[in-house]
């Protein structure tokens, strides 16, 4: 069971409100909008994370007793001082809207194009260019003027440039920018990191005060407080998958394998503890069947996978 920090005050009441998380999901009656809400408390602190991961296996150790009894639980737990409990819950909830109103909601408020879980979709931009947006990803446009300026808010996106020297064409990611004037190339972004890929011609990429020149099957990458790595030789198979309704993994941390399935999965995947977190999956899966995929890496790994309601997974040992 994951250990709670021995100076974290707030470490009952946060367990407290991650068993009230898993009660409503495993009910089933959550709607989007409060699935979206629980995403967001997940990922606003990772301490959160590791609660619900500890009510997870809260549950593991207990799911003989009813739902009456897990209810009861909450109602009767540390009842000197539930008034601080229902603070803490309000507390959170108000955390969680403005978490929601300034990331979440400024992203689809900003987006000109967008897709949704699972969905892809080809775009004709202004000029005659192509995007071509994978899933859950969102983009801006700016084509006043004589500009041709996109965003990339979230996701990731790949495009076919029409050539204007007159006008270069230019993709903000990150806190980066992509400058191309006829060319082929795709982008990938993260909180942590974000990659881009040459598949015709070439790029500039400005990032953190550096700049370079990336060729057709090349790729670089950046991040937070990281410079544009000098460009590499990239698996052009594995980068360009996705289009072809596929992803392959080569020695990749299972973290990173469902964080990219869960873009094509209507619910979480969460995956209990570091050390099946770092373990690493090959292999190649269809983008249509997460499930499958689920099942298949939990033969690879001999991990397991609990379904705690419709759209709750948790992979653990």
């Amino acid at each position: 069971m994951p250990e709670r920090e021995p100076d974290d005050p707030d470490a009952s009441d946060r367990l407290d409100l991650a068993i009230q998380w898993w009660v409503r999901i495993d009910g089933g009656d959550l709607s989007p909008s409060e699935l979206a809400a629980f995403r967001a408390w997940l990922a606003s602190d990772p301490k959160n994370e590791a609660a619900f991961e500890e009510a997870c296996e809260f549950w593991g150790s207990w799911q003989s007793l009813p739902r009456p009894a897990v209810r009861a639980y909450l109602s009767s737990r540390r009842p000197v001082r539930r008034r601080e409990r229902l603070w803490a819950a309000a507390l959170a909830a108000a955390f969680v809207a403005l978490f929601l109103s300034f990331d979440e909601l400024w992203i689809l408020w900003r987006a000109d194009i967008r897709t949704g879980v699972g969905e892809f979709r080809t775009v004709t931009l202004p000029d005659g260019s192509h995007a071509h947006l994978n899933a859950v990803t969102a983009l801006a446009l700016d084509y006043s003027g004589d500009k041709r300026r996109l965003t990339l808010l979230s996701g990731e996106a790949w495009f076919e440039v029409e050539k204007d020297p007159s006008r270069p064409f230019i993709v903000e990611a990150a806190g980066g920018t992509v400058t191309a004037r006829g060319t082929a190339f795709d982008i990938a972004t993260n909180k942590a990191r974000t990659e881009v890929t040459v598949t015709e011609h070439s790029v500039e990429v400005a990032a953190e005060g550096s700049n370079v020149v990336v060729d057709s099957g090349r790729q670089t990458a950046y991040g937070p407080s990281l410079p544009a790595l000098p460009p590499y030789e990239v698996d052009f198979e594995r980068v360009t998958s996705w289009r072809r309704g596929k992803l392959i993994f080569k020695d990749k941390p299972l973290g990173d394998v469902i964080a990219a399935l869960g873009r094509y999965h209507h619910g979480l995947i969460l995956v209990a503890g570091s050390e099946v977190r770092d373990r690493r999956v090959t292999g190649v899966f269809r983008v249509d069947q997460p499930l499958e995929a689920i099942r298949a890496i939990e033969a690879y790994l001999g991990v397991k996978s609990t379904h705690l309601s419709d759209y709750l997974i948790l992979l653990h040992s």
